[in-house]
Order: structure tokens, then sequence, then C-alpha cells
């Protein structure tokens, strides 16, 4: 039998996180694992809809984008009339779960706290979208609203990328691709990332950490991998293992935000790494105690709301920087 060598995280993470694994939810059954991917999503979208409760008010409005791939649905957060910047926001879901609705309360707090609109991006899942067409679903949907800001009333001069786990991958991939392909959607102001991944294959914090707790473990890792990638090949590319990337120019701002007991804890710690050995900005921020997602239970956890807090704080200082 192959060992398992895991450090014993849920003995060590913090009251509140505790709080929340031991939640009951007597609506919910065990999560599916083993069965089909549309009864996981079902239960996934169910799931997250009690953490979703009780989010600021504010105007919304639904809006589909014409895309080479076809229509992508997209949500804007407007909290104040006049907003100075405008967040495009990519969820996780390790690329084959999740929507609009269950990160709408991330996306409405967000919002809340950067005085910014907030468009939440609803990119076509994997596997039956394969990479890299989410970022570049990603990247005609910010072209979209650039051509059309005017008649939206969407400030498109000063914008930025945020997005978690999987869709931190896909906000830094989506900034650096604008860059690499020379497609002007406004100046990318900064990108807010939390708990991403970012292209390791193997590192000592995956080695320690991850589980049935968090969904991360490596046979889990290697899952989302296989339903997002086409080959071995797109491994390599400078769009999925960002550090193949030229990180040593003009890459926005970056808050690198990561969870103390996450199994990817250490691409957001390379991340920061690289781009501050290079002279790009970069702010990075552990939060103690806290599994992988956290930032979902704004509910019960002051941590999650203080990483969205300091997340606004950051971009809404770029805006005024230099």
């Amino acid at each position: 039998m192959k060992a398992e060598n895991k450090i014993p995280v849920l003995e060590k993470i913090s009251a509140e996180m505790q709080q929340v694994m031991q939640f009951e939810r007597p609506d919910l059954p065990p999560w599916p694992a083993g069965e089909a991917l549309e009864i996981q999503r079902d239960y996934y979208i169910r799931e997250r809809q009690f953490w979703n409760e009780g989010a600021p008010e504010m105007a919304t409005v639904e809006c589909v984008v014409p895309t080479p791939f076809g229509t992508v649905a997209t949500r804007i957060y407007s909290p104040q009339p006049e907003n100075p910047a405008t967040l495009f926001y990519l969820h996780g879901g390790g690329f084959i779960l999740g929507n609009l609705d269950t990160h709408d309360r991330i996306m409405r707090l967000l919002a809340k706290y950067s005085g910014c609109r907030v468009i939440g991006i609803d990119y076509t899942l994997s596997p039956e979208a394969r990479f890299p067409q989410a970022i570049e679903e990603v990247v005609s949907v910010c072209q979209f609203f650039h051509r059309r800001d005017t008649a939206h009333r969407i400030n498109m001069t000063q914008i930025g990328f945020a997005g978690d786990s999987a869709g931190a991958m896909l906000a830094l991939a989506s900034a650096l691709w604008l860059r690499d392909h020379q497609i002007n959607c406004g100046n990318v102001a900064g990108i807010l990332l939390w708990y991403g991944l970012y292209g390791l294959q193997d590192s000592v914090s995956r080695r320690l950490m991850g589980g049935a707790w968090d969904g991360l473990t490596r046979t889990d890792l290697k899952s989302y991998e296989e339903a997002y990638l086409r080959n071995e090949q797109d491994k390599e590319s400078p769009w999925y293992c960002l550090f193949n990337n030229d990180l040593t120019h003009d890459v926005p701002p970056c808050f690198i935000a990561s969870a103390e007991f996450d199994p990817l804890i250490d691409d957001s710690r390379l991340l920061h790494q690289t781009l501050q050995a290079h002279q790009q900005t970069s702010l990075y921020v552990m939060y103690p105690g806290t599994l992988h997602a956290f930032l979902h239970y704004s509910r019960m956890m002051k941590a999650a709301d203080q990483a969205l807090r300091e997340g606004a704080t950051f971009f809404t200082e770029q805006l005024t920087a230099g």
C-alpha cells in the first residue's frame, strides 16, 4: 500500500475553519464522489446556496456575450452609479464545476469593498471545453465590453482580473494572454488571485497536504488537469504552467492570497517570489488556519471577509498608483 505522508491539517486549522468543516447540512447527502459529473455539478450548486445567502444587494444585469465558441453568460454587479474601474471575475471549481451563482456572494462583496463594477464570466467548463478555450472566452468578453463600454455604461479605461483556485489561474493567464497577443482592452491595473494553481506538477505542499476534506488529493488534481488540458504537451504551455511564461516584465500588479493548509500554497509562494525577483509588483498574504476554498465561507469566517477586503483594497490602490 502506498504511504500518504500527510500532515494532520484538520487538527491544525483555525477555530472558525473548524466551525465550517463541522457545520451540519441535513439538506444535503454526502459528496457524490465517483458519480457522473452532472451530478457533482448539481450538488456543488446546491451546497453553495447556503453560503451565498445574505450577500449585499446591488444592481445586477445579465448579459450574454458572443464569442468565437458560442455565447457566454456574464453578470454585471454595479455597487454604485459611477465606477472607477471594472473587475472581471473567474470562478473556481477545478475547471469542471461552478457558475455565476456558486460565487455570487464573493463577487458582490468584492464589488462592495472595491466600489468597482464586477463582471462575472460564466466560461465554458471542462471537459466540454479544453484549454485554452476558457482563456480565449475571457479575452473575447473583455473585447466585447471594451468595444461597447459606452453602450453598457462600463468604465473600461482601467480593468482588472480576479479569481479563486482554477479561476485564479484563468485570471492571470488571461492578463498574460492580452499582453502576449498585444490585445488592448484597457489598462490592466491589477490582478487578484486567491489560492490559485499556476502550473507546478509537484511541490512540498502537494506532498504534505490535500485530502478528502478539500478535494485536492493528488488523484483529484490529476483528474482536474486531465479534464482541462488537451494533451500532455499543454502542461508546458506558458498559459497553463505560468512559470514558463515571461514574468520578468509588464506583469500587472498581483495580490496573491494563499490558505495556510492548502496543497497549492507553494504555487502562490513561487509566483510571488518570481515576481519579486524581477521587480514586478506583488503582495503576498497567507491566511492562517485556513483551507483551500475558504473564500466561500464569509458568512462564518472573518478570514474570508478579510481576504476579500484586502484584495479589493489592493486593487483600488493600484488605480491611483503612479
